[in-house]
């Protein structure tokens, strides 16, 4: 669907808010705290982008998009191409990343661009009337974004941990030294900050149902161990070889086979396919453990084999 872009808010030196509005004026598809959204760019892109505003908002939705200085062209083209007033194609809201039913209490933690869902999360625990803290760690006061928002809707609840201040910064592990059964931890940043936050609370007691976290970028995969695999695909005939340094979804597409891509990280699941026969190595950070040992779909975007072939069913 289209959208018009309202206003553009300048959060940070590097972080813009992007006000999206219906084009005629009706209400926008419902979505739930921790809601992304697909955005279709002009250059040809897909990325997905969380939205940063109460779910109980139906005339906008708010994305926040930090200008990347390693952008892949997503990040690079939204700041550069776009302006006010321009049209800007988008998918319906999807969510991986929920507030958990169960959810008594909520200690949230963002990293830098991490704010933005868990931002829409804060306003939504607040309207649920759920106690919440919310810790937001930056590198200086300039990064904080949206911080109109936080000092004014959650003046109580939200501790900013700025990296050049050492008065205002913190031991994670003391934050998370209270565990209980209905306290829930949600976090939103950088990979190694997400990281390093879940294996603390995981040192703390805090069991896995109690922990979630939403990536933006894929950590750097190591491919030096890389192997060549064959793809069958159902239905056809033809045998694709899948080299080292190629990924399953390039081989497919340069073969003439239709694969759907959006972030090419194994984060988002819009490439999911299901496998017929082999063994994937999966990659991604979409699919749960779980869905991982069943071993019956892959994200060929990033995944491969451990098996010498993979035969997939295409839809």
């Amino acid at each position: 669907m289209d959208v018009i872009i309202s206003k553009i808010h300048q959060l940070t030196p590097s972080i813009r808010a992007f006000e999206l509005v219906p084009v005629n004026g009706a209400s926008l598809p419902q979505f739930e705290a921790g809601s992304h959204i697909d955005v279709h760019l002009k250059n040809g892109l897909t990325r997905q982008y969380s939205l940063s505003n109460c779910c109980s908002e139906k005339h906008r939705y708010v994305i926040g998009v930090l200008h990347d200085e390693n952008s892949r062209g997503g990040s690079r083209c939204l700041h550069q191409q776009y302006s006010e007033g321009d049209r800007l194609s988008i998918g319906t809201p999807r969510n991986l990343f929920e507030i958990h039913p169960e959810t008594q209490k909520a200690v949230l933690f963002a990293g830098g661009i991490g704010i933005t869902p868990i931002l829409s999360m804060a306003y939504r625990l607040k309207h649920q009337q759920i106690p919440l803290e919310l810790h937001y760690f930056v590198r200086s006061h300039e990064m904080i974004a949206f911080y109109g928002n936080l000092t004014e809707h959650f003046p109580d609840q939200v501790h900013f941990h700025i990296q050049d201040q050492a008065e205002t910064q913190c031991e994670i592990a003391q934050v998370l030294e209270e565990v209980s059964a209905n306290r829930h931890l949600y976090v939103c940043g950088p990979t190694g900050f997400m990281q390093f936050v879940m294996n603390s609370a995981q040192q703390a007691g805090w069991s896995d149902e109690q922990l979630h976290q939403e990536h933006f970028v894929a950590q750097q995969a190591d491919h030096s161990q890389n192997e060549a695999f064959t793809i069958e695909v159902l239905g056809s005939d033809r045998k694709i070889e899948v080299p080292p340094h190629q990924t399953a979804t390039q081989a497919l597409l340069e073969h003439g086979f239709n694969v759907p891509i959006s972030c090419e990280q194994g984060i988002c699941g819009t490439c999911i396919t299901r496998v017929v026969s082999g063994t994937p190595d999966h990659r991604d950070l979409f699919m749960t453990d779980e869905e991982h040992a069943l071993n019956n779909q892959f994200t060929p975007c990033c995944s491969r084999a451990k098996s010498k072939k993979l035969v997939l069913e295409l839809t």
